[in-house]
């Protein structure tokens, strides 16, 4: 609350005689006990500073729950039983229930410093995660020829603006006084004039307009779709070509657009292969371009063409596509000359390119060379080759972006393919990588299974084209670093050729001028896009926070796993610019420094022990399964595309699957209850308590579920109850990879509690069966962040080490 409505209600000062009436002085003295338990839970520090002037009407001194003190050496059993809840920012009640939504928009600081020198003590990082295209089941859209924005710094009204009258509005970012437009002063959902604090622009944190012409630089464009094959021996004989075909015979009228939506193909091996799809043609024509030193287009005019008109055509060529390089002896891979073939054919309208590929490129421009040495993975003192090996494929990606182009890369393969160079080519231009590792049709059906789900979403995805997003925030921050997969074209725009629901994004902040005469700072993140309709649309998300003057009031408001997801994108940074020895080293410091100025500069009674606020108190925990994920671990054997793949996830991903990433939840299901289990469309979902991940919790008559985020892993004990494999699994030594249905009360409750953990996701997550002798049994055991490891300490020998770092 801020520090204005506290000191509103202080009590009547001693020298004036007042005289109250019995029943309105005991409800004014309730307010008072009210408001001081709600200020005191929000604020410690301004509460003590307060409480003078309400002495006459103080409580008992209580510490707020965020601020609990906790000794991490003593309380073993810190994970909630249930998700961790990100904390709510100390606002006026009326404010905090139109914030935007976490899910879409949350700081890693929910009260900002008053200075930077203030946050520079507290030791914590203050940034932005962003989810601004997440599918959303409520979104308001504004049709309306005004969009009212301020006219000094163009952010869009919002509900964190000031009326000072009806016809003048302040702006909650630069403060300057605008007035109100004649239109906005009727309110199209009551229908009702002179109420423009009413609008829906007003009572929204979260809203999306329908853009009048001037937020157009030219009609805009059609979905325009390119699909780009790998046809070489090696991609053949993974059978991903049947799969991708198939799937988009299934998918094709599933595809977002409109009556102007266009569609094209490129196959390559050694050359690059066209295909003429014009109207009126009995079969597609395939057109060969051997020269890939000059690449041209044969037929400009027909290989991108109206899907709606020429559908028969390209049904036919997806059903004849795996067959016509069925017996394919071709080598060799020219990937860079078939992504400028794509570029040359997209650049006149944009839109976007996916890429399959298998291998790494062997011939033209962007080819490359093996820089993986095997035996050298375990005992190398630092990781290698974790920047490009050649600048081609982010230039390439920039040419794109500038045309509007986006590249998606599906990755599919079980040799080294060097994700560090050819992921450049996704990354600025906001495409998106995908990884399959060891993909093959016959050897690796859970995989297949897995591309399959992908792939599908992939292609039926609501999708945002000629996207751009500005991030503004109140006068005093300022942004200084993003994350994600982006062009930035100027300090606060990124260029989004393509945008997708399934993108998140961070920034870094800091605080530029003092704060020092606002109660609370704004955020505000507008989305820019055309629609596959071809709408100009905004999608707008503002949020609001307060700013606070104490040490104590900054840790109270930390979100722990905001912090831990913005640490990890820094890391990943410092990985490439530095080494991975360095970006691991600061992980650590920050869990260090910032338990020491909260020991140093909040805590008024030292004791002994490694002491933590309570909402800190996973931040040690989180660090160490940072350490030990696959993008920063040490000593164990972590092939280079699979830690280059993590990192690009850990910088893509939004907050929540980046955290199952990070610290899997391992649940216990063989005694699953219907006890506060969640009732959702007539399902009934069982909860099960969160364990802590370690050996110490399974036992080997029980079965575990692992959820890793990608991938889902069943752990059967040794002596698992039968009822479980008999009632679940339908087999003692059952080793499928996926749950039978079977009529069983046990098998519905499983199959219900790994569909909805499932549903809670875009992509598709396998489900492993794990036993003794599974191979997959070690990869498993690597999520026990807790235990042990050659290379690794345990929790309990982590937080010694944080003690004797502090206690230094």
């Amino acid at each position: 609350m801020p520090t204005e409505s506290l000191i509103g209600y202080g009590a009547p000062s001693a020298s004036t005689p007042v005289l109250i009436k019995t029943d309105v002085f005991i409800r004014f003295y309730l307010l008072q006990c009210l408001l001081i338990v709600q200020m005191h839970s929000c604020f410690p520090t301004l509460y003590s500073q307060l409480s003078p002037s309400l002495s006459g009407l103080s409580l008992q001194s209580q510490t707020p729950e965020a601020l609990r003190v906790v000794n991490l050496l003593q309380e073993r059993n810190l994970l909630p039983p249930g998700p961790v809840t990100p904390p709510t920012p100390c606002l006026p009640q009326d404010l905090q229930k139109i914030n935007c939504h976490p899910e879409v928009f949350r700081s890693t600081l929910t009260s900002i410093p008053q200075t930077q020198s203030l946050l520079n003590k507290a030791k914590l990082p203050l940034g932005l995660l962003l989810h601004p295209f997440k599918d959303l089941s409520q979104l308001p859209v504004v049709t309306s020829s005004t969009i009212v924005r301020c006219r000094s710094c163009r952010t869009y009204i919002n509900p964190f603006v000031t009326f000072l009258d009806q016809r003048r509005w302040k702006c909650n970012l630069c403060y300057r006084v605008n007035d109100v437009p004649e239109e906005f002063m009727y309110n199209p959902v009551s229908r009702s004039y002179g109420e423009p604090h009413k609008r829906p622009e007003v009572q929204n944190a979260t809203l999306e307009f329908i853009a009048p012409s001037e937020y157009m630089l030219r009609p805009p464009q059609p979905a325009v779709y390119l699909i780009v094959l790998d046809v070489s021996h090696n991609a053949v004989e993974t059978g991903y070509l049947d799969i991708v075909c198939q799937s988009l015979l299934e998918n094709i009228n599933a595809l977002p657009g409109d009556s102007r939506t266009k569609i094209g193909f490129i196959t390559f091996d050694s050359t690059i292969h066209f295909y003429n799809l014009q109207e009126g043609l009995s079969q597609p024509q395939m057109l060969i371009v051997s020269d890939i030193e000059d690449i041209f287009l044969p037929t400009p005019d027909s290989l991108l063409v109206n899907l709606n008109e020429c559908k028969e055509l390209v049904q036919d060529l997806l059903k004849s596509l795996p067959q016509m390089f069925g017996k394919t002896m071709e080598t060799q891979c020219a990937l860079g000359p078939a992504l400028q073939a794509a570029f040359k054919l997209l650049s006149a309208t944009g839109g976007r390119v996916s890429v399959f590929q298998t291998q790494l490129p062997s011939l033209g421009v962007g080819a490359l060379k093996s820089r993986e040495d095997p035996n050298q993975r375990a005992s190398a003192k630092d990781i290698q080759h974790l920047s490009p090996a050649t600048d081609f494929y982010k230039k390439l990606a920039l040419d794109c972006s500038g045309q509007q182009v986006a590249v998606d890369l599906f990755l599919l393969s079980s040799q080294y393919c060097d994700l560090a160079s050819l992921g450049c080519i996704s990354r600025y231009s906001a495409g998106s990588v995908y990884y399959y590792p060891s993909y093959h049709q016959q050897h690796n059906p859970a995989g297949v299974e897995c591309f399959q789900k992908d792939l599908k979403r992939y292609l039926t995805r609501k999708i945002g084209f000629e996207a751009v997003m500005r991030i503004r925030c109140s006068k005093g921050l300022s942004i200084h670093t993003f994350h994600g997969n982006f062009f930035v074209r100027s300090t606060d725009l990124l260029s989004l050729p393509n945008v997708n629901p399934d993108a998140g994004f961070a920034v870094q902040m800091s605080i530029e001028e003092n704060l020092v005469d606002m109660q609370s700072v704004s955020f505000q993140a507008a989305l820019l896009y055309t629609s596959s309709k071809g709408e100009r649309r905004i999608r707008v998300h503002t949020m609001c926070l307060p700013v606070v003057n104490s040490l104590s009031d900054i840790f109270a408001g930390a979100d722990v796993q905001a912090i831990t997801c913005l640490l990890a994108s820094m890391a990943v940074d410092r990985s490439v610019t530095a080494s991975l020895s360095d970006a691991r080293e600061a992980m650590t410091n920050a869990s260090i420094d910032s338990l020491t100025s909260f020991r140093t500069s909040v805590l008024t009674i030292q004791q002994p022990g490694l002491l933590a606020p309570a909402c800190l108190r996973l931040f040690p925990l989180y660090i160490l399964a940072l350490l030990k994920q696959k993008a920063f671990r040490m000593g164990t054997s972590t092939r280079l595309d699979d830690r280059v793949f993590a990192m690009c996830q850990l910088k893509y991903q939004p907050l929540v699957y980046v955290m199952l990433m990070i610290h899997p939840a391992l649940y216990r299901v063989d005694d699953l209850t219907d006890e506060g289990a969640l009732n959702i469309s007539e399902r009934t979902i069982p909860q099960p308590r969160v364990q802590q991940l370690s050996v110490e919790k399974l036992s080997r008559d029980g079965a575990f579920l692992m959820d890793a985020g990608s991938v889902i892993y069943l752990w059967i004990g040794r002596n698992c109850n039968p009822n479980f494999l008999t009632q679940v699994l339908g087999l003692p030594n059952y080793a499928a990879n996926m749950l039978p249905e079977l009529d069983t009360a046990e098998s519905q409750r499983t199959r219900a509690f790994v569909g909805w953990l499932r549903e809670q996701r875009p992509f598709f997550p396998i489900l492993h069966v794990i036993r003794d002798e599974s191979p997959l049994k070690a990869s498993f055991l690597q999520n026990m962040i807790e235990d042990r490891t050659e290379s690794a300490l345990s929790y309990y020998e982590f937080l010694l080490h944080v003690q004797q770092q502090i206690s230094k």
